[in-house]
């Protein structure tokens, strides 16, 4: 039965004060298993070798290819372990689970997204992104060209700024080559680990906890799902980590979590290409 219904039958509780409960029970469930994760996923990444952010230096990878996959939280707990022996991991101050957050910009008709929607090639991304654990905060334009990789530039910045002027608006103007009026769209934050490989030079990012809210405050979340993405100079598909996700059954899939934001803050938004990806991302929340 409902929690709902079994609270209407007690005389001292409304309908309307059952749903209160029910609301504020689901809520802390859901908060209490994501702690319950992420202390979990704490505890397995603490017995990999660490490596800093200076020495992350030599694989930063500005420009690379990027091989993405989706799949339920279960999964990543059964092949950490498997992952050991292969990378080492990102160790800010002792912090080992990262936290990211964003703010995305797009034009007043979305035409970034509209880009990507529609499988342009040669696409851009505009962010400001705070990398919160090691106090850096970063103005950067990503772009996809039409060879299929990625090249981002950034530059420094105290702290994100709600508006794009000045020469933050010069710097993108200039990478994305014209003049566009941009307008912060949405926020996201997740928390990220970290992995590059001991002797190839590769890294792969583990984001879980992934949310995100308009400038509203209109918030969703894709759920409890992990979106893992392989970084690497030039496409190596015999990638440590490739081939233990493979062994799971689980195949490279294109995401955007720009997009995938967009479009469900914002549904009056043309999304017929993303349909698919949808139904996959609701799939894995039954897994």
């Amino acid at each position: 039965m409902e929690r709902a219904k079994i609270y209407s039958k007690c005389n001292f509780v409304t309908l309307p004060t059952a749903r209160f409960y029910q609301l504020f029970f689901d809520s802390w469930f859901s908060l209490s298993k994501r702690i319950w994760q992420l202390e979990s996923l704490d505890q397995k990444i603490s017995s990999f070798e660490p490596i800093s952010l200076s020495e992350m230096d030599e694989v930063k990878l500005m420009k690379r290819t990027d091989t993405k996959f989706v799949f339920p939280l279960t999964t990543l707990h059964k092949i950490l372990h498997d992952l050991v022996d292969h990378y080492r991991v990102l160790d800010i101050d002792g912090v080992r689970l990262n936290a990211y957050r964003s703010l995305y910009f797009d034009t007043e008709d979305f035409q970034f997204y509209h880009q990507h929607h529609n499988g342009k090639t040669n696409r851009n991304k505009v962010r400001f992104r705070e990398y919160i654990d090691s106090g850096l905060a970063f103005l950067e334009v990503k772009r996809k060209n039409n060879k299929g990789k990625t090249i981002k530039k950034r530059i420094k910045v105290g702290e994100i700024p709600e508006q794009l002027d000045g020469s933050n608006k010069d710097f993108v103007d200039k990478v994305v080559g014209e003049t566009l009026d941009l307008k912060p769209q949405h926020w996201n934050k997740f928390s990220r680990i970290t992995l590059v490989h001991k002797r190839r030079k590769e890294r792969l990012t583990i984001d879980v906890g992934f949310r995100f809210q308009d400038t509203a405050s209109n918030k969703q979340n894709l759920g409890e799902m992990v979106i893992a993405e392989v970084k690497q100079a030039k496409r190596n598909l015999s990638s440590d980590f490739i081939r233990l996700i493979k062994k799971e059954r689980i195949h490279p899939f294109r995401i955007s979590k720009y997009c995938m934001a967009t479009a469900t803050l914002f549904p009056q938004l043309k999304m017929n290409n993303f349909k698919r990806k949808f139904l996959h991302l609701d799939k894995l929340q039954t897994t």
